[in-house]
């Protein structure tokens, strides 16, 4: 097969079907930037969910002279209480889920809140007598907070017994519902990108019908007949392959490294350039793929008919 002929065949088709080229190369592209955007927010998803999941704790909250709920009554959570409560995180059989657990007293707690409302004036109205001591129990799985929860909830001085996983649920289910958008809008434009392709090739093909019966005639083969088209669509959807890859990387660089790092006060946990490099050869890859499947087909159906 001589390749300077399948070349200038298929450059020769791309520049007589150029509108429908430029809207091969716009639908690949932005079809692929929305995979791109998918792949990138379930690994931050997976690199987020690695990161609090392993940090997050089960806070034994004791009783303060003013609580009245759980296992309070209006009387602060005793020494004792508190030495019993410690004693039962100390039994082997919960001790061995347990890497550490640190106590803060009501006043180290007050200290925390009244640093956290610096600005407001809700610190200056607290006392030690309305906060109650906190247990931070750090597990080494936290799926096995549960086994916590169950044991002291039910003992004399403590307020409430909180995974604190329950707080991070909603942050990340928002997130794994936006992926899952990415994903879908990402489905239905890859589909459109595939038909399109399919089209453009069989226009092309119908454009050029009598090279294709004098191709035939002089005893081409279909390989050497079909190559062309496939080149045509494979090119198209390089290049928007290219486009969305290039997207990808000034959206993670300059919106996520830059801005939106920016405004969540540190970017230790976003997602950086390399990751989205690492991701611009699985798009380039399935854009390929995509048109050469697509545009194969349809011109092997449109010879056959």
């Amino acid at each position: 097969m001589r390749l300077g002929l399948v070349l200038g065949e298929a450059f020769q088709g791309l520049r007589r079907n150029a509108s429908m080229v430029v809207s091969v190369v716009l639908v690949t592209f932005i079809s692929l930037t929305f995979v791109g955007v998918a792949i990138l927010l379930q690994g931050q998803i997976s690199q987020m969910k690695a990161y609090w999941y392993d940090r997050a704790q089960v806070a034994i909250n004791f009783c303060s002279s003013v609580d009245r709920s759980g296992n309070c009554e209006q009387a602060a959570a005793s020494d004792e209480q508190i030495a019993a409560v410690q004693a039962k995180l100390a039994e082997p059989a919960i001790a061995q889920y347990i890497e550490r657990a640190q106590y803060d007293s009501p006043a180290m707690v007050l200290e925390q809140v009244r640093s956290y409302y610096a600005d407001t004036a809700v610190g200056s109205f607290l006392t030690e007598d309305y906060v109650g001591g906190i247990l931070n129990v750090t597990l080494y799985d936290p799926s096995n907070a549960d086994v916590i929860v169950e044991s002291v909830s039910g003992f004399a001085g403590v307020l409430s017994v909180d995974d604190r996983r329950k707080y991070l649920e909603p942050i990340f289910s928002m997130l794994n519902v936006a992926s899952a958008a990415a994903i879908g809008i990402a489905a239905l434009m890859l589909v459109a990108a595939v038909l399109l392709i399919a089209t453009t090739i069989r226009l092309s093909a119908f454009s050029r019908r009598r090279e294709i019966g004098i191709m035939r005639l002089v005893g081409a083969s279909n390989r050497l007949i079909e190559t062309p088209f496939v080149l045509e669509g494979v090119i198209a959807a390089l290049i928007g392959s290219i486009l969305a890859s290039a997207a990808l990387a000034l959206i993670v660089e300059f919106w996520v490294n830059g801005q939106l790092s920016t405004v969540l006060g540190g970017g230790g946990l976003l997602v950086r350039l390399g990751d989205a490099l690492l991701v611009a050869p699985i798009l380039i890859v399935i854009g390929v793929l995509l048109a050469a499947i697509s545009a194969s087909v349809a011109i092997k159906r449109y010879l056959r008919v």
